[in-house]
């Protein structure tokens, strides 16, 4: 028992690290950081920095801080990602409109099933990329929509 738990957490650093990092795992559905609990914040600290030192150098974003941005300043990609939102698909990819859980807490706390997560297409890329859209509330509705272009590092809210 003590060796399955110590192999999870060792897992679960691994994940958090590579991904706040190194921008790892960015193929990969929104759940799977999400789903180990893992986030930014718990990733190593060097000693003799701090961590808000490290949040700050590595992009993580400190919850209950969010940035916003307009729907004009983002990436052409992104406005039609929302497109497809309001559309209700089809989207590019099968992880399209899956739940994010939100367990980072970067977001504004709503009950679980709130937020679900769509890929903001990345030219030249090979897969999903980093680029998302997370939507909370009713589906086909981005009045409460929030971008990021680091796989779930920091996010801005989308102003209407």
């Amino acid at each position: 028992m003590k060796r399955a738990l110590a192999f999870s957490c060792a897992v679960a650093m691994s994940v958090a690290f590579c991904a706040a990092l190194v921008g790892c795992n960015k193929g990969g559905s929104g759940n799977v950081t999400e789903a180990s609990g893992a986030s930014a914040s718990s990733a190593p600290v060097a000693s003799g920095v701090g961590a808000s030192d490290t949040l700050a150098a590595s992009g993580a974003q400190t919850p209950g801080t969010l940035g916003t941005i307009t729907k004009t300043q983002l990436p052409g990609e992104a406005a039609e990602t929302l497109r497809l939102i309001k559309a209700g698909g089809p989207y590019p990819f099968g992880e399209d409109g899956v739940l994010f859980r939100n367990s980072a807490g970067l977001l504004p706390q709503h009950p679980r099933g709130y937020y679900h997560t769509y890929t903001v297409r990345t030219p030249g890329a090979t897969d999903r990329g980093l680029r998302r859209v997370v939507c909370g509330g009713p589906r086909k509705q981005t009045g409460d929509c929030y971008y990021t272009d680091n796989y779930y590092v920091s996010f801005k809210r989308i102003a209407e």
